[in-house]
């Protein structure tokens, strides 16, 4: 694996920087998918051997609702990470960051 060197404005090489940085936000984002879906699937199981414990009705609504909510927002959470961004693409994400970067590079110069 190549080392890289994350001294700011060091030869005015930005490629490996910009690499680095992306793949570490990559890897975050996708750390945190995992680490909600796992707190998803305890949680829920907790909450279904609760009531079937306590001799519940397991097809009552209020078994399934945190499920069916929390499940919604870990849908929202994964087309957040996985899926296709139809507003801020990478492109555009791109973009702007090759905008910020020269518009710094002309200041300091």
């Amino acid at each position: 694996m190549e080392n890289y060197k994350l001294e700011p404005h060091q030869n005015q090489n930005y490629q490996k920087e910009q690499a680095y940085t992306r793949a570490k936000k990559r890897v975050k984002e996708i750390k945190g998918f995992y680490w909600h879906a796992f707190w998803y699937v305890v949680v829920n199981i907790f909450i279904i051997t609760m009531v079937v414990s306590n001799n519940g009705n397991l097809w009552h609504f209020g078994t399934f609702s945190t499920a069916i909510f929390w499940g919604i927002g870990l849908g929202f959470h994964a087309l957040g990470v996985f899926g296709k961004n139809l507003v801020f693409s990478k492109s555009w994400e791109e973009r702007k960051i090759r905008e910020y970067m020269d518009k710094d590079k002309k200041q300091w110069k």
